[in-house]
């Protein structure tokens, strides 16, 4: 048990060095550009955190299959699955998180996948930050992209709404993607914001 316990702890502190708050040019939600408040800062990570350990004791391949993002209590699950149960049960421990408002869960179930369609989705994805990187009607660096299967997943915060439509815009221009799937909320939206 001490065992199992130590690996969870490494496991849940090897998952917080990576750069998921990397900033503009990383993946994730930049501090010195998020409107939301410290404390809802801090309510969203330990709401990610939470969830991730829950789903890292249920099946330890839930911690490198999925990605979590919470904002303003609503959580944004990306990843893939081997069976729809799995989506189901993901979904589940979600909605069973305390403070949760909704949960989004854009989980795909792993189908026949080859390195060619796993290039395609990273190069779409680049493309798209790329494009996001060099728009000046673009200031806000609050976004997770994600591409599965060709299709776009977006998650963040927009300052107006010009802003969400600019991020949209440049998703449906992206070569070879199929579809883009956005989850962006306006700053006005939030429960509490600094701005």
């Amino acid at each position: 048990m001490r065992k199992l316990l130590n690996i969870i702890t490494l496991s849940l502190f090897l998952y917080s060095c990576q750069a998921s708050k990397a900033g503009p040019f990383g993946r994730g939600v930049s501090i010195s550009f998020d409107p939301r408040t410290v404390g809802m800062q801090i309510d969203d990570t330990l709401m990610q955190k939470n969830l991730v350990a829950r789903l890292t004791l249920t099946d330890k391949k839930y911690f490198l299959g999925t990605q979590i993002e919470v904002l303003d209590g609503r959580i944004f699950i990306t990843g893939k699955v081997d069976e729809p149960e799995e989506k189901l049960k993901i979904t589940k421990l979600a909605w069973e998180t305390k403070g949760v408002r909704s949960v989004n869960n854009a989980i795909e179930i792993r189908g026949k996948k080859n390195f060619k369609s796993s290039a395609q989705d990273v190069l779409i994805t680049t493309q798209l930050r790329t494009a996001m990187i060099f728009n000046k009607k673009i200031k806000s660096s609050n976004y997770t992209l994600e591409t599965i299967n060709k299709k776009i997943y977006i998650f963040g915060i927009s300052f107006n709404e010009d802003e969400k439509k600019e991020v949209i815009k440049e998703a449906e221009e992206v070569y070879n993607s199929e579809k883009v799937i956005p989850t962006i909320f306006l700053v006005s939206e939030l429960s509490r914001s600094k701005i």
